[in-house]
Order: structure tokens, then sequence, then C-alpha cells
């Protein structure tokens, strides 16, 4: 019979637990099977045509001369292979077709190597052109500038041979901007009648015209050349292959949101049968509520002495926190009630915690199956014998009393460790505002100091958040001589650098987390106080202005802590300065104060 009764409530744990593990496989495989971010890779294609295009116009403002800068044919390549990483990184995993994506990924760097490969050739070759066209007009100018020199007898001879350089230059130029087979038989005709005249010239116009005859030459060489490797550029199909790559991502995004819709559908299913069964199993626990409710005088009964330390526990931390609270404002230093108030809500969230976990026990509390219990003995009272003797529920009633004193003994056991933990809690708190209340006094009082318990108290204000982050604290500062000092600055300046380094480190792995406090004393006149951390540290360019009101590089950050910090410096005639080495190699803070020894006052 025991058995019979319990088998509902096992085939429906069962039924449940088949649904949750049928859910959470259908959502796992969801995030596991879900597809790239096919908008972003389009766009990554479509960044990688704009700059193929741009590189064609690059090329062929080079071919025209329009700019003699070659870096634009540099950087297109340089652009197109970032865009290219970025987009390989980013559509490793998704590909319904693995073997024409691949396919068509390596068809995409042949036409692109093939077309980098030609554009390099065309540099070459049409950097030796440009040169050539460039210095015609001076070579040409270089003859008729020595034609000048001869005498009027032999200008008149020449007259020809100056017609036929001009002519040869002009053919070189027609031949640069539109290259046939005729124009660059004109040019050797003209090349070859400039060989022969060149002997009857004399000896000083050799050397021009040998310079002119050699770049025409080039010109003539040079241009087909060049022509050709602009058709072969034009001809590599890089666009073609980056609309490949488009048609197949359209294809990937197709049947992944066609999956994505079928397991959507079979989470929807699995939902709603798990929705039906929790509304059946709501159903039996409002129709057992009855029953709870009317055992909970007892308990309440039962329990009010519980309730009556949870009170006076709360009562003891509103007053700690009014005395905090007064004590923060007596101070008149905002960033050390900042991180004080900070500790105390560390601690209010243990307290917190504790106190919900004894209201949820005695809400919940096993001893409500005593007054069950003890209803089923007043309803047998005339014949408690035969009950527990012949009746299945009397039988099963002094077992079921001994468990029930069982569970009620954990129950208060477990309530008395969250009490303990409670009062620690509150013990901490108390520390801490006497901790803030020993600092509540004159804003611009000079009085001896020790450094290391300074250092200690502005550990101590940060302890809390030094513990959660797992930070290890190196101390180097034993033999440091009193002084004399203002100490409600010096520890809002150790308390804002100690935060700072934590906040910088924690993003590190917890074993790397090491903050280090040192203080020495510099030519007997200077304490120095550094604060060194091995966290993201600070780029060059933020070095300057670090200090600078209202500038920060934390999310959540106000720039006013260290600000504030160097104003506190300046006041008392020292310096607040700091170095890093660049971004992820930490940062070390210093505070310089001049030295006024105790002993000496």
């Amino acid at each position: 019979m025991k058995l019979r009764r319990r088998w509902p409530s096992t085939l429906l744990t069962l039924v449940a637990l088949g649904l949750v593990l049928a859910l959470a496989l259908l959502y796992f495989k969801t995030m596991i099977g879900q597809s790239p971010n096919f908008a972003l890779s389009r766009d990554l294609i479509g960044q990688i045509k704009q700059l193929n295009a741009q590189w064609e116009t690059e090329v062929l403002k080079a071919r025209i001369a329009i700019t003699h800068d070659y870096d634009p044919l540099v950087q297109p390549v340089q652009q197109i292979n970032q865009v290219w990483q970025h987009f390989d990184q980013l559509s490793q995993q998704g590909h319904s077709d693995p073997a024409a994506w691949q396919a068509s990924h390596q068809a995409f760097l042949n036409a692109f190597q093939e077309k980098a490969g030609l554009v390099e050739r065309f540099k070459s070759h049409n950097a030796v052109l440009r040169n050539s066209l460039a210095f015609l007009p001076y070579a040409e100018d270089d003859i008729q500038r020595r034609l000048a020199d001869l005498d009027d007898q032999q200008r008149l001879a020449l007259q020809n041979f100056a017609i036929d350089t001009y002519d040869l230059l002009l053919s070189s130029l027609e031949f640069a901007q539109i290259s046939s087979s005729d124009k660059a038989a004109d040019i050797l005709v003209g090349l070859n009648k400039l060989t022969v005249n060149k002997e009857r010239l004399p000896p000083a116009m050799h050397e021009p015209v040998d310079i002119l005859s050699k770049h025409v030459a080039v010109i003539l060489r040079e241009q087909p050349v060049v022509n050709e490797l602009l058709e072969r550029l034009t001809s590599v199909p890089v666009a073609e292959r980056l609309d490949d790559i488009t048609r197949l991502l359209n294809h990937d995004q197709l049947q992944a949101d066609l999956q994505d819709q079928k397991s959507h559908q079979y989470l929807l299913a699995f939902s709603v049968l798990l929705v039906l069964l929790i509304l059946y199993l709501a159903i039996r626990l409002i129709s057992s509520f009855a029953v709870i409710r009317r055992v909970n005088t007892a308990l309440q009964s039962a329990n009010e002495h519980l309730e009556q330390r949870v009170e006076e526990r709360t009562r003891e931390l509103k007053e700690a926190q009014s005395e905090l609270l007064d004590a923060a404002r007596q101070a008149g230093m905002a960033e050390i009630a900042t991180n004080v108030l900070h500790n105390v809500g560390n601690v209010l969230n243990s307290v917190n915690i504790s106190s919900e976990m004894l209201s949820r026990t005695l809400r919940s509390s096993k001893a409500q199956g005593l007054g069950k219990a003890m209803e089923l003995i007043n309803q047998h009272q005339h014949d408690l014998g035969h009950f527990f003797s012949e009746d299945e529920k009397g039988k099963l009633l002094p077992g079921y009393l001994n468990q029930l004193v069982q569970a009620i003994a954990s129950e208060q056991q477990g309530m008395s460790s969250e009490l303990a933990q409670l009062g620690r809690s509150v013990d901490h708190i108390k520390e801490i505002v006497a901790t803030q209340q020993s600092y509540a006094g004159a804003s611009r009082l000079i009085e001896p100091l020790q450094v290391g318990e300074l250092i200690d108290d502005a550990l101590r204000m940060n302890s809390g958040a030094l513990a959660r982050h797992q930070v290890t604290v190196i101390k180097d500062y034993t033999q440091v001589p009193a002084i004399m000092g203002d100490k409600h600055r010096m520890l809002l300046i150790l308390i804002n650098l100690i935060s700072n380094a934590k906040y910088a480190m924690s993003d590190l792995d917890e074993h790397s987390r090491t903050l280090t406090l040192s203080a020495h004393v510099i030519d007997n006149r200077t304490l120095r106080i550094q604060v060194r951390d091995r966290g993201e540290g600070i780029a060059a360019e933020n070095l300057t202005r670090i200090f600078a009101h209202g500038f920060t590089t934390r999310k959540e950050g106000h720039g006013f802590g260290l600000h504030s910090c160097a104003l506190a410096a300046m006041e008392m005639d020292g310096q607040l300065s700091v170095h890093s080495d660049g971004p992820g190699l930490g940062a070390t803070f210093t505070l310089d104060i001049p030295l006024i020894s105790a002993e000496g006052q």
C-alpha cells in the first residue's frame, strides 16, 4: 500500500525530469548550433568588394599618372587581408556544404593572390614607363637648348632633325595614351632616323640624343606590357569569387533558420507539457495548503524566541549603521565614507542572506507536522491502544514522530548556525564603524602619524573588496619612522589608490593579483609611499591626464577620486605621480610628502 502511494509521485517526478532534460538538450543544441553572424559576414564581404574596386581605381590612377604615389596600391592589399582574416575567423563553422565553402574560399584566395602579383608587376613596369614619359620633355628641351647654342648655319642644317625629334616626342606621348602597332612602327622609324641623323650632329649633342632614344625605347617596350597587365588585372574574377561566397552565406543562413525554427517548435511543445505538469503539481500543493496553515500557529509559538533574537540582532544592525552614517558625515571625507559603506554593504549582504535563511526555515519548518500528528492522536484519544496497534496510520505514527524529532533538531541546529553567523556579521560592522569613528575629527589637524599603521588602516577599509577579488598584498614599510602629517588626507589618498589598484586587476587571473605597498624615506627629507599593481596598465596618452577632473577609464567611474587625491597631495605640499610601461604592464602610483619628523615637533 505504501509502495502504491509513492508510485504516482515517482512517476510524476520522472516525467518532470524527462521534460526538463529534453528542454535542456534542445536549448543546448540550439546554442551550440547557432548560425554565425551572417549579416556581419556579408558586411565584411561588401567591404572587401569596396576595397577591391578602390584597388582597381588606384591602378587606373597610376596608369594615367594622376598619382605618382604607389602606397594606395599597397594599402588595399593590407586592408583586404585584415578584413578577410576577420571574416575567416567569423565564418569557420555552420556551413551546410563544407566542400563548396572550402572551394569558394580557396578560389577567392587564388584570385586575390593572382591579382596582387599582377599589381606588383604593374607597379614595377608602370614606374619605369612613367619615369621615361616624365623625362621625355626634359630630354627634348635639352636637345633644343643645345641646338640653340649652335650658329645660324648649323641650326639651319639641323632644322629637319629638330622637327623629327619633336615628332618622335609627340608620337611617343600619343603611343602612351593609345597604343597600336601603327604608332609603334612610326616610333621605330623615328628612332632609326634619330640614330642615322645622330652621326651628322656635333659630338656635344650625342649624349642628349642617346638619352632621348633610350627613354623612347623604354616607352615602346613598357607600354604594351603595362596595357597587358591592366587587361589581365580586369579579368581576374575577384568580385565573382566574392559573389559566390555571398551566395553560400545566404544558403547557410536559410538552412540555419530552418533548423532553428524546428528546434523552437520542439522547445514550445516540451515547454507546454512542462507547464501543464507544473500546473498539476501547483493544484496538489494548493490542496495541501489548508493543512499547513492549521499548524502555523503551533510553529510560531515554538519559534517565538528565535524571532526575538533575530529582531534584537536587526536592531543592533540598524544602530551600527546609524553610527556609521553619523561618523561619515562628521568626518566630511566622502571617499573614505564611500569605501566604509561599501564594506558595510558587503556585510549587509551576508546579514540579509542569514535573515532570509532563518525566515525560510521558519516558514517551511518540519515542526508543522507535529500539529498534524497531534490532530490524529486527538481524534483517537478514546481508543489509542487500538489506533496504535491496528490502524495503518497509527502504526506509522511513532516512526513519523521519531523522524519529526530528528528533523526539528536538525532545523534548530541550522538556525543556531545562521544566528551565530549573523552575530559575527554584526560584530564585523561594529569594527568597521569603530575604525571610521577613530578618523572622525578635524580635517586639517597635523598630528603624529605611524605610517605603517595608517597604511594598515587603509587596507582594512578595503579588506572586503580585496578579499572578494582574492588580491595578495605585499607590505614593505616596516622601518618608516613616525612623522607629523594630516591623517585624513593621507588616508583619503591611500584608500583611493588601493581601490583603484584592485579595480585594475579585476580582469586578471586570481593567482596574478598582487598589490605591493612600500614606504621609504628619501634623503631624510621626503616620505615616499608607492602603490604598485600588476593590472591593466595605463596607455601613454592617458598618463598626462589621469589626475584631471572627470577623466576616468572605468565604465562605472566618476573621474573624481584621483583628482581629489592629487589636490590633497598638493595641499600637503606634496606630489602624486604615476608611472606605467603601457597597457597590460601594471602601474605604480607614488606619493611624495615633505618629511616632518614627529621628534622635531
